[in-house]
């Protein structure tokens, strides 16, 4: 028996045969535990007791970065604060699932591993000979794991079909069997510049998948910064099931003031590729007057080429002042202890930005994807961070735009929409009803 049949037995186990509890290895996770205690602007979910708790099911492809993972961690977190008792199960192919503290009630199906080669181009990450058995194995471990769960609510995030189409047969199993399960897709508010993803979108059969399987279209932004249905050209049977519920924003610790030297903190994300921006801050920070003190905390990100990290610690690891982490699954603490942040401009980090309210440096990337680039500009236009383009990244720029920074006044800004969270639990809530008058 071959590994793709060997999934589908254990798989096609029926729901009863699943585990009542989550699995032992599991870390537990409470807000209040890991000292998140909700601060102001920060609206908790009210619990709810439906008759029957729901089963919420999560797909994340996760081929690059952290940002697919904590975004659906964040809202398996939430839906077990609205509704105790729900089962929730993830289902991702993120490579970092298992460093991050798992919500109670919540468990996780791992996929094998993708990577981004580039824009809309994926290939085995660790299974470099095995194209097409990875492929296999990922829709195999997919449409067994959602029928045997038999979720009420199932979110995919971003992609409809699932990577190279790796979902439809599951979507088509759903619906021929006339299982009464909710199917949403998540957005965030920018994919990647507007012409290169209408031509994707269009060629990809997207519109179609979300025609026929679709209930709900979310997109985590807000049309007044980035109007994602119009710039993509979403047609209109699916402008009419799209609902723009707001940026996701992150539960925040007090800024931590000090009389001391300004603290900086410099975070790539998943650091896949952000060691340039790192190598930039420390070879500015090398080259400042004695007499400008800074203390550092530079975060490499877990996807990090090893070889790239040696080299930056080989060269830089002797700096007093600077403190180097290889990762931290929740960064809370040292964004409540910094005067400023230098990060890239991914949009998980971004909400966390916001939500604290903090000073901060994006750095966005520009390939395979312009994403990260245009919401970069789009904010920093409206005031709410400083931004160094790509072409301008040396160290002289970056280590002067950080003391402009530290020294300039706060700006007023316009206050930005971050609640996409209670708009979500509105429309779980709101799909779980239909889907008890439909039975």
């Amino acid at each position: 028996m071959n590994f793709i049949e060997n999934a589908k037995t254990w798989l096609s186990a029926t729901p009863a045969h699943w585990p009542s509890e989550p699995s032992p290895g599991l870390l537990q996770f409470q807000p209040a535990a890991a000292g998140l205690a909700p601060q102001p602007g920060w609206r908790q979910a009210q619990a709810v007791y439906p008759a029957v708790p729901p089963k919420i099911l999560l797909y994340s492809h996760d081929t690059f970065g952290l940002g697919n993972i904590r975004r659906t961690l964040l809202l398996a977190d939430d839906f077990i604060a609205r509704y105790p008792g729900a089962s929730i199960l993830i289902i991702t192919g993120s490579p970092m699932i298992q460093a991050f503290r798992i919500p109670e009630g919540v468990d996780y199906i791992k996929l094998p591993c993708l990577d981004r080669v580039g824009a809309e181009h994926y290939a085995p990450r660790f299974l470099a000979r095995c194209t097409s058995e990875v492929k296999a194995t990922r829709a195999a471990i997919l449409k067994e794991s959602v029928l045997g769960f038999a979720p009420d609510l199932m979110i995919v995030d971003k992609r409809p079909s699932g990577v190279d189409g790796e979902l439809l047969e599951t979507l088509s199993a759903l619906r021929s069997r006339g299982m009464s399960t909710k199917l949403v897709l998540g957005v965030r508010d920018i994919l990647d510049e507007p012409e290169r993803t209408r031509i994707v979108l269009a060629n990809n059969g997207s519109f179609a998948t979300l025609d026929r399987f679709y209930d709900e279209v979310w997109i985590y932004g807000s049309k007044s910064i980035f109007d994602t249905a119009a710039e993509y050209g979403f047609p209109d049977s699916v402008m009419r099931k799209t609902h723009y519920v707001g940026y996701l924003k992150r539960p925040t610790l007090p800024a931590q003031g000090s009389d001391g030297p300004p603290r900086i903190l410099v975070t790539t994300g998943g650091g896949g590729d952000g060691s340039e921006m790192i190598e930039a801050y420390l070879i500015g920070l090398s080259g400042l007057a004695r007499s400008v003190a800074m203390r550092s905390t530079v975060v490499f990100g877990p996807q990090m080429p090893d070889a790239r990290r040696k080299d930056l610690l080989a060269r830089f690891g002797h700096f007093a002042d600077v403190k180097f982490l290889d990762f931290d699954p929740d960064l809370t603490k040292h964004y409540a202890v910094s005067d400023v942040v230098v990060s890239q401009a991914g949009y998980n980090t971004v909400c966390e930005l916001l939500s604290f309210s903090q000073r901060a440096i994006l750095v966005p990337r520009s390939e395979p994807v312009r994403e990260q680039l245009i919401r970069a500009r789009l904010l920093a236009a409206r005031g709410f961070f400083d931004i160094v383009e790509p072409q301008d990244l040396t160290p002289e720029f970056l280590m002067s735009t950080i003391l402009n920074t530290l020294t300039a006044q706060p700006r007023r800004t316009a206050a930005l929409d971050l609640d996409g969270l209670p708009r979500i639990r509105g429309r779980v809530g709101e799909l779980l009803d239909q889907m008890e008058r439909d039975d």
